[in-house]
C-alpha cells in the first residue's frame, strides 16, 4: 500500500489571507501533537513543504519517522497581492475576481497568484513523485489547507468547489490509499 497521510500544519492566529508568507504555527498543545504523531504510522516516512508552519509541524510530530528535505511544491496556494489581506479588503478590491476564486475555482487567479489548476497541479506532480520514489510506503505531508484539498478533489474526482466544501483542521489527518487503480479516500479532517 501506498498511502499519503497529509496533515494540516499547526494554527496560525493569522486573521488574513496566508500563502507563501512564512509565518510561524503555535504548537504548543503538545497533548495533540502527541495524539497527532501517535497516530501516524510509525515506520511512515515524513515530508514537508518548506514554510516555517509545516517545517515547524513536521519536526513536532517526526519522532524516529525518516525525514525528506522540505519540498517547495508542497507550499499553500501563492495568492500574490492578496496574501496578508483581509477577506472583507479583497472582496472589494477585487470583487469579480475573487468571487470566480471562490465560487468557481479554476483558472481564476489572484493578481500575482496562482489559480486553482495551477497550484493542484503542482501539488500533484509532487504527490506523484513521492509516490513513485516510496512507492509501498506509508508518506506523511505536513502541508496546508489548499495544498490538502488539491488531493481530497484528485482522490473524490470531485470538482474544485466541491473539494472546498470540506473541513481541514490545524493538526488533522486526511489518509488517502494510492496503490489502487482508483484512490480510496480512508479519512478526511481526523482529528486524533
Amino acid at each position: 500500500m501506498t498511502v499519503f497521510h497529509w496533515v494540516r500544519h499547526g494554527p496560525t492566529h493569522e486573521k488574513s489571507f496566508v500563502g507563501w508568507r512564512d509565518v510561524p504555527a503555535d504548537l504548543s498543545d503538545h497533548a495533540q501533537i502527541d495524539r497527532l504523531s501517535a497516530h501516524l504510522p510509525a515506520n511512515a516516512i515524513i515530508v514537508s513543504s518548506d514554510l516555517m508552519r509545516s517545517v515547524d509541524t513536521a519536526t513536532a510530530i517526526q519522532g524516529s519517522r525518516r525525514r525528506l528535505s522540505h519540498m517547495a511544491e508542497l507550499r499553500e496556494f501563492h495568492f500574490g497581492s492578496w496574501d496578508g489581506q483581509k477577506f472583507d479588503a479583497i472582496a472589494a478590491a477585487h470583487p469579480k475576481t475573487s468571487g470566480e476564486y471562490w465560487e468557481t475555482p479554476g483558472d481564476v487567479a489572484p493578481p500575482g497568484g496562482e489559480s486553482w489548476n495551477d497550484a493542484a497541479h503542482r501539488v500533484s506532480c509532487a504527490a506523484d513523485h513521492l509516490a513513485q520514489a516510496f512507492q509501498g510506503n506509508h508518506i506523511v505531508v505536513v502541508a496546508h489547507i489548499g495544498v490538502i484539498l488539491t488531493q481530497v478533489q484528485r482522490a473524490l474526482a470531485v470538482s474544485a468547489s466541491d473539494a472546498l466544501s470540506h473541513h481541514i483542521d490545524n493538526l488533522s489527518v486526511t489518509s488517502i490509499d494510492w496503490s489502487a487503480p482508483n484512490p480510496k479516500v480512508l479519512q478526511i479532517n481526523h482529528c486524533p
